[in-house]
């Protein structure tokens, strides 16, 4: 467990000391990092240090635009929300193969919960905007 713990640190500090590329950096990634975060820190700490840290990788990289708030805070809450439907205690390979879902970009999980129209709206990018489609439950 100590192990574990460590190496997400070290992930996290690689990330905020800006050694990974932006070509590297894929969706899968960011879902890795979030995960990190939400298990050294508590959902709210995660939600700032991790929206925090990607806005200064988008800024380093001259991309402010690619932040995006509202795919930030939705992709952090259902990765907490997962983590701990599954337990909490998970690692991250036990994670991802539970919740594939989550790993994918194109189509993904938010197209569930958003309008493409609201995801692409300057409202969304910059703060967070609750879902817009009624989802149901089963």
């Amino acid at each position: 467990m100590i192990e574990q713990e460590q190496a997400e640190r070290q992930e996290i500090d690689r990330f905020e000391s800006g050694s990974i590329s932006p070509e590297s950096f894929r969706h899968a990634d960011h879902v890795r990092l979030a995960f990190c975060y939400l298990r050294l820190y508590s959902p709210l700490e995660s939600l700032q240090k991790f929206s925090a840290a990607l806005k200064r990788f988008a800024q380093s990289h001259g991309k402010e635009r690619l932040y995006h708030e509202t795919i930030t805070w939705a992709y952090l809450l259902l990765i907490h929300e997962r983590m701990h439907r599954c337990g909490g205690h998970q690692s991250w390979e036990e994670f991802a193969a539970a919740n594939p879902d989550l790993l994918i970009w194109k189509n993904g999980i938010l197209n569930r919960y958003y309008t493409e129209a609201t995801l692409q709206s300057d409202l969304a990018r910059r703060v967070f905007v609750f879902p817009d489609k009624m989802v149901q439950t089963r």
